[in-house]
């Protein structure tokens, strides 16, 4: 199988590092076998990226020019949307369907931040002198950009559309799990007339984004994984004072008061945390039941897990394709197993499913646990499966207490008719974003941060351009 190269200043390239292999955790198979970047490679990428960021042709270029590019790239996933549906359900195990929706979120990403840098505004604060006083926004140079395997079609666009919009060159270094999404939209960016240099997409490993993160010539990195990472960029972003955008992890509750439509929050907290196989960052893990009401909707739940069907992810019947690898599949199985040894009680799932149709994929089953407390590592941990642990609360205080009894404050859900108590819970959950009676409904336009263990800085809406620009004040006497 020939080795495919990755995209660097401009041209494809053969890297001089160890090759990649991408496989298929529906079945096992190589799809493709990636070049992978070296120490050397990455040099040559950032002088490139420099020289591009500099350059007349970007850096000189008017907004509404530079807006026209994005859109472009957005007309480009459409165009492409069902062949690139397939890239990131192969490389990723997402169904189809999923993988559809996300690339349209894509497109739309792409869009927006076209409108975004066409119309964003500098200042003229209030003169205190003999002078005109402009406050103007510049590019913060070349950023590196390290994206996760969940959502490749989308989480690479929410990081290239802002940096790109602000001005900036991009290195961007997709999970070596899931490579292809990220070179496809490098072959989209040259087509859409971004110049060379400005765009680099880099296939590697853990050692590649080390070398990103502690490169003097990358000015800015922008990471979404794991908390533990986050803190190993953080650490070295701060001894070289280089700004970060960090979107890390979360073990996010989703609450249900006893006077809530039942009926809608069983079926929201089903997909809360098993759409995408309970492979996300603002899965409702944590599932706080108020206790008079958590025998029947616990039954209800286990009722709905059950019914989820298992299978590939091309077949439109299926709920859940297989978990990314057969590592990460090993991961969550060792979390719930733990769980079980400490105690827990097995309401549904948690065992390796033994059809002959799923047994050469990473697949794993809804899980549903109970009988162990907020505190236990079921609980506190980040399982990034389809495993859900069912907590039970006796009033809205020890609701409280537990649900910010966490080191993350991503996300939440919160189910009541009572706009009161809505009000009053959802002001004192220590969470980035709340849906009140709904979950998972994201935009583009609504700023997205993490609390606590979850991250630094904004990612979505205007404020996500904002982190990629750095402020610049003129004073013009008169």
């Amino acid at each position: 199988m020939a080795t495919r190269p990755f995209f660097s200043a401009g041209v494809w390239t053969e890297g001089r590092g160890m090759p990649l292999e991408s496989r298929n955790p529906a079945t096992g198979d190589v799809i493709e076998v990636l070049s992978s970047a070296s120490a050397e490679d990455l040099d040559e990428a950032v002088r490139a990226a420099r020289q591009a960021v500099a350059a007349p042709s970007w850096a000189d270029l008017a907004p509404h020019l530079r807006a026209r590019m994005l859109h472009k790239m957005g007309e480009l996933i459409d165009r492409d949307r069902e062949r690139l549906a397939h890239v990131q359900m192969v490389d990723n195990g997402k169904t189809l369907a999923e993988c559809r929706a996300l690339l349209e979120s894509a497109a739309n990403t792409f869009r927006y931040y076209a409108a975004a840098c066409e119309t964003m505004e500098g200042t003229v604060p209030p003169s205190r002198g003999a002078y005109l006083n402009i406050a103007v926004d510049v590019p913060v140079g070349v950023v590196g950009a390290i994206t996760p395997w969940n959502s490749p079609a989308t989480l690479e666009a929410q990081k290239l559309a802002p940096i790109l919009a602000a001005g900036n060159a991009v290195i961007l270094k997709p999970s070596e799990v899931t490579p292809l999404i990220g070179l496809e939209y490098a072959s989209l960016a040259r087509e859409a007339g971004f110049p060379g240099g400005i765009v680099s997409v880099l296939t590697g490993g853990i050692e590649l984004g080390r070398a990103m993160v502690s490169h003097p010539g990358i000015d800015m990195i922008s990471f979404t994984g794991g908390t533990a990472g986050g803190r190993h960029i953080a650490a070295e972003a701060a001894r070289q004072l280089k700004p970060v955008v960090l979107e890390l992890g979360g073990k996010s509750p989703h609450i249900v008061c006893a006077d809530a439509d039942l009926e809608k929050a069983a079926n929201a907290v089903a997909m809360g945390i098993f759409s995408g196989a309970g492979q996300s960052c603002v899965a409702g893990s944590r599932i706080f039941i108020e206790k008079r009401i958590a025998s029947a909707f616990t039954a209800t739940l286990v009722g709905i897990a059950r019914s989820l069907r298992l299978g590939s992810p091309a077949d439109p019947g299926t709920h859940l394709g297989p978990l990314v690898s057969f590592a990460h599949r090993d991961t969550v199985h060792a979390h719930v197993s733990r769980a079980v040894a400490a105690g827990a009680n097995l309401l549904t799932g948690g065992a390796l499913p033994t059809d002959e149709k799923l047994a050469a994929g990473a697949y794993y089953p809804p899980t549903l646990l109970n009988g162990l407390s907020n505190r236990s590592d079921i609980a506190q941990q980040e399982v990034f499966g389809p495993v859900g642990v069912i907590l039970t609360f006796e009033n809205d205080e020890d609701l409280i207490a537990q649900a910010n009894d966490s080191a993350f404050g991503l996300a939440a859900g919160l189910w009541t008719r009572d706009i009161e108590r809505a009000w009053k819970i959802a002001t004192r959950l220590q969470t980035g974003t709340l849906w009140l009676n709904s979950y998972k409904n994201l935009s583009i336009s609504t700023p997205f941060q993490g609390h606590k263990q979850s991250g630094l800085g904004r990612e979505k809406g205007l404020d996500g351009l904002r982190q990629y620009l750095q402020s610049k004040a003129i004073f013009w006497p008169a």
